[in-house]
């Protein structure tokens, strides 16, 4: 495990009931971000595979609305600590711990991948491999969400999250490694959450031909 994982395990274990309290009930303000994933939901069913994982999953919030949307959904989270939050809140869904670069799922298995500003800590050099991971456990017409910080700048910028450092990315070269792994764009959805951080909220949708 690199040096950045390991920061950003501990610090997510440091903050388990404190994220858990900010984040539980967040989509209720966030309609953009709440209709991409129930279009993602729709879709996911429409494959006839339900099975999805809600990778990077925190305390589980997003696994049970996977869940009451319809999908087969599970959890698998880095931080053990957060893995153990889930269970506690959402006793009849799986939550695993597990490393978003070496999924414990087999090739081709699922309908579909939630990755909901999940991959924000991973250095841009790795960022490839990590989403051909997830490409790896498609199915043939699964789909995966990405939401993620956005810039505007042309290149990646790495910034001081609250919890561990992260990197906000352009929306079209987040589009363009998605691509890059065989997925072809389905949507994309690009808006200011009114706030002072300076950051556009990037959603991208793909399918897997």
């Amino acid at each position: 495990m690199t040096g950045h994982q390991d920061e950003t395990r501990a610090a997510y274990d440091g903050v388990v009931e404190l994220y858990a309290s900010m984040f539980a009930n967040r989509l209720e303000t966030q309609p953009f971000a709440r209709n991409m994933i129930g279009t993602f939901a729709e879709l996911v069913r429409g494959t006839g595979n339900p099975r999805a994982a809600d990778v990077g999953c925190g305390p589980g919030h997003l696994t049970a609305m996977l869940h009451d949307l319809g999908l087969d959904a599970f959890g698998l989270d880095l931080s053990p600590a957060m893995v153990d939050r889930a269970r506690r809140a959402h006793p009849a869904l799986r939550f695993d711990e597990a490393r978003m670069e070496a999924l414990p799922i087999e090739d081709g298995a699922l309908g579909g991948v939630l990755a909901h500003y999940s991959m924000i800590h991973t250095p841009p050099g790795e960022l490839p491999a990590l989403l051909a991971e997830q490409v790896r456990v498609l199915a043939p017409g699964g789909l995966l969400l990405v939401s993620f910080f956005g810039t505007e700048e042309p290149e990646p910028v790495r910034f001081d999250h609250k919890v561990a450092p992260a990197y906000s990315w352009p929306a079209d070269r987040f589009a363009e490694l998605l691509t890059g792994t065989g997925l072809h764009i389905v949507a994309r959805l690009l808006h200011d959450p009114l706030s002072e951080r300076g950051f556009l909220d990037a959603h991208l949708l793909a399918r897997l031909p």
